[in-house]
């Protein structure tokens, strides 16, 4: 059987090219996360799931919940992904499409693993040091860990920079171990 991946990219395409070509990149974000959410919900996977439920009728549920938010593109999208038993890829072509739009856009996702909170200045300069690093903009999502001890650890892709006390003990115990 093939991967969820692999499945959900003709979709996550689909959508993208649609939203390109009509400028609107940032509302089919917005509906496919709001989409994502719904079919997060273990009321609706109940749903989705249940043989007895036609993918018509599983369809107006995604609709009637978020009814007022789609458009009627979107609202074909999700009784195309009804019919074809893919609704529950939802989040899987959200964050495909999210790929893309920040692909165009030029947008790099990081992860910051922090050991304590970064105030606002220290987040602005780590972001500037960041876009000067990979030559993009880069959207930040902060996470506490406490475990890091200090410093940061950071994912972008799958590049990692771990500046982090806990790395940099390991690296320590390494080599007075050699």
């Amino acid at each position: 059987m093939a991967e969820p991946t692999t499945i959900a990219r003709p979709y996550a395409e689909a959508v993208f090219r649609l939203a390109d070509g009509a400028g609107k990149l940032a509302e089919w974000s917005a509906m496919l996360s709001a989409l994502a959410q719904v079919s997060a919900d273990e009321r609706v996977r109940a749903a989705m799931g249940d043989p007895n439920l036609s993918a018509p009728k599983v369809a107006g549920l995604f609709i009637s919940i978020l009814s007022g938010r789609l458009t009627g593109e979107c609202e074909n999208l999700v009784r195309v992904l009804a019919d074809n038993h893919r609704l529950g890829l939802l989040a899987e072509i959200r964050d495909q499409y999210e790929a893309l739009k920040n692909d165009r856009e030029g947008v790099v996702e990081a992860e910051i693993r922090t050991a304590f909170e970064l105030d606002p200045g220290q987040l602005s300069d780590l972001s500037a040091r960041l876009e000067k690093h990979t030559g993009r903009k880069v959207r930040v999502h902060v996470h506490v860990d406490k475990e890091l001890i200090g410093g940061v650890r950071i994912l972008i892709g799958d590049q990692v920079i771990d500046a982090s006390a806990r790395a940099q003990l390991a690296a320590l115990e390494s080599a007075l171990k050699a």
